[in-house]
């Protein structure tokens, strides 16, 4: 951390987005073994790219010898949070709850050691769904202005649609979660996304209240690109950081191809390379950033896969880019033979990789359709037994940067 507080060292790569009272977050921040929280809402079995910032800021401040709890919405995830929302989420069963927490655990252990009680996984199922409603009523509800609760936008940008009281009961529960883990842990410090700046402040005035004790909350930006986009969907769906749901290819070819403006912000974020060398990305431009876009890829590809799994990313894209290295890694689809009784446009739209056959006839007719990097010019093209290689593989090449491997098999 060459000597810095790490909170100016976050500051520096451009997390934070505000604190509730920052000289007193950046002295807790300097105590060793001082402990802070971040929630994690359970809706899927993986995390995505969005939720790697998280990781990341969990990571810098485990480094710097802060202890993380990693807090798994087992119990809030039951009504999920009405933040950025315009609907109500559907409700999960508690089989599917524990099982996506178990996946979370699995992903963020890349990242964090859990090992010695240096982070803690902790599931606030375990005193939630045990709550007294009279009770919880009695010690938290009295604290909370509905009139304040109301004026806040998760709540005020519902009203028109319907909020129901159901999760109306929301912030008091998360702020309920930050008093517990006070009260267990001697957890002072919330830290998420900038969209959890209500909540986190209702746990901090909630500690205040009823321990009359110190608590704090920080922000940090969300994953946006420099048109201040959220960033993390694709053709495909999201970001995912389980390789069964978002490839280990894809992965690496989605930062690989991000926007020239956001490759030096993303290194800041995305990976742990010195800011001296992000420095020196910084200064190239046009062809050049080429170099920088690979290095990103492949950092934040090793972080998430290991470094094996993103080597072999590399290799794939050198080789379908490049005309070398190993396809192996590649987004493939393994097709019947009998497939190849049908167009090129066919199989591309009745496998999805494109949404329709009207999209692979106007791809084609623009010129944006290539099999083994030749442009298909023939609507009715069907693929012949010298298209594919010794593996019964071919590629195509969908516009510039979208490849995929068809392999057929009997």
């Amino acid at each position: 951390m060459s000597g810095k507080n790490v909170y100016d060292v976050l500051l520096e790569r451009g997390y934070i987005e505000q604190a509730t009272h920052e000289e007193e977050v950046r002295d807790y921040l300097s105590q060793k073994g001082a402990t802070f929280y971040v929630g994690f809402d359970p809706t899927a079995d993986s995390l995505h790219i969005g939720h790697f910032i998280q990781l990341m800021v969990m990571t810098h401040l485990q480094r710097a010898g802060m202890r993380p709890i990693a807090l798994m919405g087992g119990g809030t995830g039951h009504i999920g949070d009405p933040s950025g929302r315009s609907d109500m989420r559907s409700l999960m069963s508690k089989e599917t709850i524990d099982h996506n927490v178990d996946c979370f655990v699995k992903q963020m252990s890349r990242l964090l050691d859990f090992s010695d009680g240096k982070a803690i996984i902790d599931n606030n199922a375990d005193w939630l769904l045990e709550l007294n409603y009279i009770d919880f009523l009695r010690e938290i509800g009295v604290h909370f202005s509905v009139n304040r609760m109301l004026s806040l936008d998760s709540y005020k940008n519902r009203l028109e649609e319907g909020l129901s009281f159901f999760e109306f009961n929301y912030i008091l529960l998360q702020a309920y979660d930050f008093l517990h883990l006070y009260r267990k842990y001697d957890c002072r410090l919330q830290v998420g996304g900038s969209d959890q700046w209500s909540n986190i402040i209702a746990g901090v005035d909630l500690i205040r209240k009823v321990e009359h004790a110190d608590a704090y909350g920080m922000t940090f930006s969300l994953l946006t690109n420099s048109a201040g986009e959220k960033m993390g969907k694709t053709a495909k769906g999201a970001v995912w950081l389980d390789e069964d749901k978002f490839s280990v290819y894809d992965f690496y070819q989605y930062l690989r191809n991000v926007n020239d403006a956001d490759v030096i912000k993303f290194m800041k974020q995305l990976t742990f390379m010195p800011m001296e060398e992000i420095e020196e990305y910084s200064k190239m431009s046009g062809a050049d950033l080429n170099k920088a876009k690979e290095r990103l890829a492949f950092e934040v590809t090793s972080l998430v896969h290991g470094q094996e799994k993103a080597s072999g990313a590399e290799a794939a894209a050198k080789a379908l880019f490049g005309g070398q290295g190993d396809l192996s890694d590649s987004p493939t689809y393994v097709l019947k033979s009998s497939e190849m009784d049908k167009s090129l446009i066919e199989i591309l739209a009745d496998n999805k990789i494109v949404t329709s056959r009207s999209e692979a006839r106007r791809l084609l007719q623009q010129g944006g359709l290539y099999l083994n990097d030749e442009a298909v010019g023939d609507i009715g093209r069907m693929l012949k037994p010298q298209d594919l290689d010794q593996d019964a593989s071919c590629i195509i090449r969908l516009g510039k940067k979208r490849y995929y491997i068809l392999r057929f098999e009997d």
